[in-house]
Protein backbone atom coordinates (compact mmCIF):
# COMPACT_ATOMS: atom_id res chain seq x y z
CA UNK A 1 0.00 0.00 0.00
CA UNK A 2 1.68 3.37 -1.04
CA UNK A 3 2.65 5.46 2.41
CA UNK A 4 0.79 8.98 3.22
CA UNK A 5 2.80 11.68 5.05
CA UNK A 6 1.57 14.89 5.12
CA UNK A 7 -0.61 14.30 2.63
CA UNK A 8 2.04 13.41 0.07
CA UNK A 9 1.16 9.68 -1.63
CA UNK A 10 4.75 7.91 -1.74
CA UNK A 11 4.53 4.51 -3.69
CA UNK A 12 7.62 2.20 -3.26
CA UNK A 13 10.79 2.49 -4.69
CA UNK A 14 10.61 0.33 -7.96
CA UNK A 15 12.79 -1.85 -9.93
CA UNK A 16 13.10 0.54 -12.80
CA UNK A 17 13.46 3.14 -10.84
CA UNK A 18 16.54 1.85 -8.86
CA UNK A 19 18.10 1.06 -12.08
CA UNK A 20 18.09 4.38 -13.38
CA UNK A 21 19.21 5.58 -10.14
CA UNK A 22 22.51 3.64 -10.32
CA UNK A 23 23.01 4.59 -14.04
CA UNK A 24 23.55 7.93 -12.69
CA UNK A 25 27.09 6.61 -12.33
CA UNK A 26 27.40 7.20 -15.99
CA UNK A 27 27.88 10.48 -17.47
CA UNK A 28 26.53 9.72 -20.51
CA UNK A 29 23.15 9.36 -18.63
CA UNK A 30 23.87 11.83 -16.56
CA UNK A 31 23.78 14.44 -19.62
CA UNK A 32 21.14 12.76 -21.65
CA UNK A 33 18.79 12.94 -18.60
CA UNK A 34 20.29 16.29 -17.53
CA UNK A 35 20.15 14.88 -14.05
CA UNK A 36 22.33 13.74 -10.76
CA UNK A 37 22.35 11.52 -7.50
CA UNK A 38 23.22 13.28 -4.09
CA UNK A 39 22.93 10.84 -1.44
CA UNK A 40 22.73 11.19 2.37
CA UNK A 41 20.60 13.96 4.61
CA UNK A 42 23.58 16.56 4.47
CA UNK A 43 24.27 16.36 0.74
CA UNK A 44 20.51 16.32 -0.25
CA UNK A 45 19.17 19.33 2.37
CA UNK A 46 22.00 21.45 1.13
CA UNK A 47 20.94 21.17 -2.26
CA UNK A 48 17.01 21.50 -2.03
CA UNK A 49 15.35 25.12 -3.74
CA UNK A 50 19.26 25.17 -5.36
CA UNK A 51 18.63 22.83 -7.73
CA UNK A 52 15.44 20.97 -8.80
CA UNK A 53 14.69 17.89 -6.77
CA UNK A 54 12.88 15.11 -10.00
CA UNK A 55 13.08 12.91 -7.40
CA UNK A 56 13.25 11.50 -3.60
CA UNK A 57 13.80 8.65 -1.99
CA UNK A 58 13.65 8.00 1.70
CA UNK A 59 12.92 5.50 4.44
CA UNK A 60 9.79 6.75 6.19
CA UNK A 61 11.60 7.27 9.42
CA UNK A 62 13.51 10.04 6.85
CA UNK A 63 10.42 11.36 5.89
CA UNK A 64 8.92 11.67 9.20
CA UNK A 65 11.37 13.57 10.12
CA UNK A 66 11.74 16.05 7.20
CA UNK A 67 7.68 15.93 6.17
CA UNK A 68 8.28 19.50 4.43
CA UNK A 69 11.13 18.26 1.40
CA UNK A 70 9.88 19.96 -2.10
CA UNK A 71 10.23 17.40 -4.74
CA UNK A 72 8.39 16.34 -8.41
CA UNK A 73 8.08 12.71 -7.05
CA UNK A 74 8.70 10.71 -3.69
CA UNK A 75 9.57 7.14 -2.91
CA UNK A 76 9.44 5.32 0.30
CA UNK A 77 12.23 2.06 0.30
CA UNK A 78 13.92 -0.01 3.46
CA UNK A 79 17.50 0.62 4.14
CA UNK A 80 18.21 -2.89 2.21
CA UNK A 81 16.26 -1.19 -0.53
CA UNK A 82 18.23 1.88 -0.35
CA UNK A 83 21.40 -0.02 -0.59
CA UNK A 84 20.32 -1.74 -3.87
CA UNK A 85 19.69 2.09 -5.05
CA UNK A 86 22.77 3.81 -3.64
CA UNK A 87 26.10 4.39 -5.47
CA UNK A 88 27.67 4.42 -1.49
CA UNK A 89 29.46 1.43 0.34
CA UNK A 90 27.00 2.39 3.04
CA UNK A 91 23.62 3.27 1.53
CA UNK A 92 22.06 6.73 3.95
CA UNK A 93 18.12 7.04 4.62
CA UNK A 94 17.60 9.69 1.97
CA UNK A 95 19.00 9.77 -1.88
CA UNK A 96 17.68 12.51 -4.71
CA UNK A 97 17.69 13.06 -8.08
CA UNK A 98 18.00 16.73 -8.96
CA UNK A 99 17.59 18.62 -12.26
CA UNK A 100 21.31 20.32 -13.56
CA UNK A 101 21.92 23.89 -13.38
CA UNK A 102 21.06 25.52 -16.80
CA UNK A 103 25.15 25.94 -17.57
CA UNK A 104 24.55 29.39 -18.75
CA UNK A 105 28.45 30.85 -19.51
CA UNK A 106 30.38 33.09 -16.87
CA UNK A 107 30.42 36.83 -17.38
CA UNK A 108 33.23 38.02 -19.27
CA UNK A 109 34.43 40.25 -16.69
CA UNK A 110 33.96 38.17 -13.21
CA UNK A 111 37.43 38.23 -12.04
CA UNK A 112 37.76 41.77 -12.26
CA UNK A 113 35.45 42.11 -9.35
CA UNK A 114 35.85 38.95 -7.29
CA UNK A 115 38.55 36.29 -6.56
CA UNK A 116 37.69 33.04 -9.33
CA UNK A 117 39.52 29.64 -9.22
CA UNK A 118 40.36 28.27 -12.83
CA UNK A 119 41.05 24.37 -12.78
CA UNK A 120 43.35 23.13 -15.44
CA UNK A 121 42.53 19.65 -15.71
CA UNK A 122 41.85 18.45 -12.49
CA UNK A 123 40.99 14.58 -12.62
CA UNK A 124 40.45 13.46 -9.50
CA UNK A 125 36.81 13.45 -8.61
CA UNK A 126 38.01 13.78 -4.94
CA UNK A 127 40.36 16.48 -5.62
CA UNK A 128 37.39 17.72 -7.17
CA UNK A 129 34.94 17.90 -4.84
CA UNK A 130 37.59 18.99 -2.46
CA UNK A 131 38.49 21.95 -4.07
CA UNK A 132 34.75 22.93 -4.56
CA UNK A 133 33.78 22.41 -0.74
CA UNK A 134 37.23 24.68 -0.06
CA UNK A 135 35.71 27.72 -2.38
CA UNK A 136 32.53 27.82 -0.35
CA UNK A 137 34.37 27.54 2.63
CA UNK A 138 36.38 31.12 1.64
CA UNK A 139 33.91 32.98 -0.40
CA UNK A 140 34.76 31.92 -4.05
CA UNK A 141 32.00 31.59 -5.97
CA UNK A 142 33.35 30.76 -9.24
CA UNK A 143 35.53 27.89 -10.57
CA UNK A 144 36.11 27.80 -14.32
CA UNK A 145 37.11 24.46 -15.45
CA UNK A 146 38.68 23.25 -18.39
CA UNK A 147 37.45 20.09 -20.24
CA UNK A 148 39.81 17.87 -18.79
CA UNK A 149 38.82 18.71 -15.05
CA UNK A 150 36.42 15.78 -13.35
CA UNK A 151 32.32 16.36 -13.94
CA UNK A 152 31.32 18.12 -11.11
CA UNK A 153 28.06 16.09 -11.06
CA UNK A 154 30.19 12.88 -10.71
CA UNK A 155 28.09 11.00 -7.77
CA UNK A 156 31.81 10.94 -5.99
CA UNK A 157 32.37 14.86 -6.75
CA UNK A 158 28.93 15.57 -5.34
CA UNK A 159 29.64 13.64 -2.15
CA UNK A 160 32.50 15.55 -1.41
CA UNK A 161 31.67 18.65 -1.89
CA UNK A 162 29.10 18.36 0.85
CA UNK A 163 26.65 20.11 -0.73
CA UNK A 164 29.03 23.20 -2.07
CA UNK A 165 27.98 22.68 -5.40
CA UNK A 166 24.85 24.64 -4.32
CA UNK A 167 26.81 27.88 -4.14
CA UNK A 168 29.90 27.62 -6.20
CA UNK A 169 28.95 28.05 -9.71
CA UNK A 170 30.87 25.43 -12.04
CA UNK A 171 31.27 26.36 -15.85
CA UNK A 172 33.51 23.89 -18.42
CA UNK A 173 35.07 26.30 -20.92
CA UNK A 174 38.37 26.81 -22.71
CA UNK A 175 40.77 28.46 -19.80
CA UNK A 176 43.38 29.70 -22.63
CA UNK A 177 40.63 31.38 -24.36
CA UNK A 178 38.61 32.69 -21.59
CA UNK A 179 41.73 33.83 -19.29
CA UNK A 180 43.24 35.89 -23.09
CA UNK A 181 39.68 37.45 -23.17
CA UNK A 182 40.52 39.21 -19.54
CA UNK A 183 41.54 43.07 -19.78
CA UNK A 184 44.94 43.14 -19.12
CA UNK A 185 44.26 44.71 -15.80
CA UNK A 186 43.06 41.64 -14.18
CA UNK A 187 45.29 40.14 -12.39
CA UNK A 188 46.06 36.00 -13.14
CA UNK A 189 47.54 33.86 -10.29
CA UNK A 190 48.98 30.08 -10.87
CA UNK A 191 50.86 27.80 -8.24
CA UNK A 192 54.64 27.16 -9.78
CA UNK A 193 57.48 25.07 -8.03
CA UNK A 194 59.18 27.41 -9.35
CA UNK A 195 57.37 30.82 -8.37
CA UNK A 196 57.94 33.33 -5.91
CA UNK A 197 56.99 32.85 -2.47
CA UNK A 198 53.09 32.67 -1.42
CA UNK A 199 53.73 34.99 1.48
CA UNK A 200 56.30 37.37 -0.32
CA UNK A 201 54.09 39.75 -2.22
CA UNK A 202 50.95 41.54 -1.73
CA UNK A 203 48.09 39.64 -3.36
CA UNK A 204 44.80 41.05 -4.67
CA UNK A 205 41.02 40.77 -3.82
CA UNK A 206 39.97 39.80 -7.00
CA UNK A 207 41.74 37.67 -9.76
CA UNK A 208 41.83 34.42 -11.14
CA UNK A 209 44.04 31.65 -9.56
CA UNK A 210 44.76 29.02 -11.64
CA UNK A 211 45.38 25.42 -10.44
CA UNK A 212 47.05 22.90 -12.36
CA UNK A 213 46.56 18.94 -13.20
CA UNK A 214 47.78 16.60 -10.06
CA UNK A 215 50.59 14.96 -12.31
CA UNK A 216 51.63 17.48 -14.62
CA UNK A 217 50.45 20.96 -13.33
CA UNK A 218 49.00 23.52 -15.02
CA UNK A 219 49.88 23.76 -19.19
CA UNK A 220 52.37 25.08 -20.91
CA UNK A 221 49.60 27.11 -22.87
CA UNK A 222 47.94 28.37 -19.70
CA UNK A 223 51.27 28.96 -18.05
CA UNK A 224 52.23 31.65 -20.46
CA UNK A 225 49.13 33.66 -19.33
CA UNK A 226 49.84 33.93 -15.78
CA UNK A 227 51.05 37.18 -14.49
CA UNK A 228 52.12 35.75 -11.09
CA UNK A 229 53.68 32.43 -10.33
CA UNK A 230 53.38 31.32 -6.94
CA UNK A 231 55.25 29.02 -4.96
CA UNK A 232 53.98 27.14 -1.72
CA UNK A 233 57.59 27.41 0.11
CA UNK A 234 58.26 24.11 2.03
CA UNK A 235 59.95 23.90 5.53
CA UNK A 236 62.30 24.79 6.27
CA UNK A 237 63.57 25.91 2.98
CA UNK A 238 66.41 24.12 0.34
CA UNK A 239 65.46 21.05 3.06
CA UNK A 240 64.49 17.27 1.29
CA UNK A 241 61.08 16.75 0.98
CA UNK A 242 58.07 15.68 -1.01
CA UNK A 243 57.85 16.74 -4.56
CA UNK A 244 54.57 18.49 -4.80
CA UNK A 245 51.58 18.61 -2.77
CA UNK A 246 48.41 17.39 -3.41
CA UNK A 247 46.34 19.89 -5.49
CA UNK A 248 43.24 20.45 -3.15
CA UNK A 249 45.34 21.18 -0.30
CA UNK A 250 47.65 23.70 -2.05
CA UNK A 251 44.22 25.05 -3.02
CA UNK A 252 43.27 25.50 0.71
CA UNK A 253 46.58 27.00 1.74
CA UNK A 254 46.69 29.73 -1.33
CA UNK A 255 42.95 30.62 -0.66
CA UNK A 256 43.28 31.13 2.51
CA UNK A 257 46.82 33.47 1.70
CA UNK A 258 44.52 35.39 -0.08
CA UNK A 259 41.93 35.53 2.46
CA UNK A 260 44.71 36.54 5.43
CA UNK A 261 45.27 39.64 3.00
CA UNK A 262 41.86 40.50 2.19
CA UNK A 263 41.13 41.46 5.85
CA UNK A 264 41.50 44.83 6.84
Amino acid sequence: MPVVILHKIMEKLTRNETKFIRSLAQKKVRDAENAFLAEGPKAVSELFGKYPCRLLVGTPAYFERCPQVEADEYRTASLSDMGRASLLKTPREVLAVFGKSDGQPPAANLPEKELCLALDAVQDPGNLGTILRIADWFGIRTALCSPGTADVYAPKVVQATMGAIGRVRVHYLDLGDYIASLAPSVPVYGTFLDGESLYAGRLTPNGLVVMGNEGNGISPELARLVHRRLLIPSYPALSETSESLNVAVATAIVCAEFRRQAVP
